[in-house]
């Protein structure tokens, strides 16, 4: 070291702290064998916040008589008074090798949010749901945090590390957060199918549950966001199956239509063993498909004869029975079937003279003048010549 390094080193320091790395959470003030000189400047910008260590205890001694922030000093300027003086200190410190054994550090605290923060569930969520029964589930998602006690993080996190990032701590906190998100989303009781629409409620539940842990270390949860919460893969492919079987609607329509569709491709390639085999169990899985649709149509036609049938498909109805109304002494009786009529032909109660009438005749007319009656009159003579 040279001399004007010697010297360099006794003058005032500037004791601050400028870095664009976000992820830096906690950075010590490098300075020669941690000798900080009295009356340094402490310069503290926004989004900071320092912590002067003297002689290995938290100090707040600036030149304010009237500074009340604690042991950790908010943005401005600040003097700082230690027992290293310029030059004096350093030759004093002959016996220790020409070191000062009054050491004094500064912590700089970075304030702002650290965001973007990763967390996730390393192994599947064991839980029971009311419409599929045990499931296992993964989730993932994003958090924020933010420094709220810069004395109680340097005492209870950092220690003496001289620079200490998000990825140091990122591990504890990830499985707080796992541990609180398990507990809660198996309490809530919310189905599966549900939990997409509750994402924004679980995500504060579950920051303001895990508060209280996180000011521990001298942190605050600010956001906890969750990004997907899933199903096993045989779970959810066996879902998408389901999906699908209600796209399509009718199975019986969409096997028909997959028939009809290898056999139009079939026929579009002729002479090849392929397309012979694929037409041959095409057609038979259309009739097959067929045979059964039938079957049903054929039970509903039996249980329901009035329902409409196709007409090659059963003969139409036979036609209804003749049936006449016959006078008798100014009184109507019947109807009487044809059977009937013709025995009272015979016995003598209906003659041609008789007077009938059935559904569709204009009037009352003489039985021997209706033509579907004439027959039961030709196997009887008429009545003999008056002697």
């Amino acid at each position: 070291m040279g001399l004007f390094d010697v010297f360099s080193n006794e003058l005032i320091d500037i004791i601050e702290w400028v870095s664009d790395d976000h992820d830096i959470m906690v950075h010590r003030f490098e300075r020669h064998k941690n000798e900080i000189k009295y009356g340094a400047k402490l310069i503290v910008r926004e989004g900071q916040m320092a912590v002067f260590i003297n002689e290995g205890k938290a100090e707040m001694h600036v030149d304010k008589d009237t500074f009340q922030a604690g042991d950790a000093f908010p943005p401005g300027t600040y003097t700082l008074e230690t027992k290293n003086l310029p030059i004096l200190s350093t030759l004093k410190g002959w016996k220790y090798g020409f070191e000062s054994p009054f050491k004094a550090e500064v912590y700089f605290i970075n304030t702002t949010r650290f965001t973007n923060q990763k967390w996730g569930t390393p192994n599947p969520i064991m839980l029971r749901d009311k419409e599929f029964g045990p499931v296992r589930l993964r989730a993932f998602g994003a958090y924020s945090l933010k420094i709220e006690d810069p004395a109680l993080f340097l005492r209870e996190v950092v220690g003496t590390d001289s620079q200490f990032t998000t990825e140091e701590i990122s591990d504890e906190l990830r499985n707080i957060i796992v541990t609180r998100f398990t507990d809660v989303l198996g309490e809530s009781g919310i189905p599966v199918l549900d939990l997409a629409a509750n994402y924004d409620e679980l995500g504060k539940f579950v920051t303001e549950r895990m508060g209280e842990e996180f000011k521990e270390y001298g942190l605050s949860l600010t956001k906890l966001l969750i990004s997907n919460i899933s199903l096993p893969p045989a779970v959810s492919e066996a879902m998408d199956k389901r999906s699908s079987m209600g796209i399509l609607g009718n199975l019986n329509d969409y096997s028909q239509y997959q028939a009809a569709e290898a056999m139009a491709q079939a026929a579009s390639n002729p002479g090849s063993m392929g397309s012979d085999a694929m037409a041959m169990g095409a057609g038979m899985a259309m009739a097959q498909q067929m045979a059964q649709n039938f079957q049903p149509q054929q039970q509903q036609q039996q249980q329901a004869p009035q329902a409409a049938a196709p007409a090659a498909a059963a003969p139409p109805p036979p036609p209804p029975a003749l049936a006449f109304h016959v006078a008798v002494n100014g009184q109507t009786t019947g109807p009487f079937d044809m059977n009937t009529l013709q025995q009272q032909v015979q016995s003598g109660q209906l003659t041609r003279q008789s007077m009938v009438w059935k559904q569709g005749m204009a009037g009352w007319s003489q039985a021997g003048e209706v033509a579907e009656l004439a027959n039961l009159f030709a196997a009887v003579p008429p009545p003999p010549p008056p002697m």
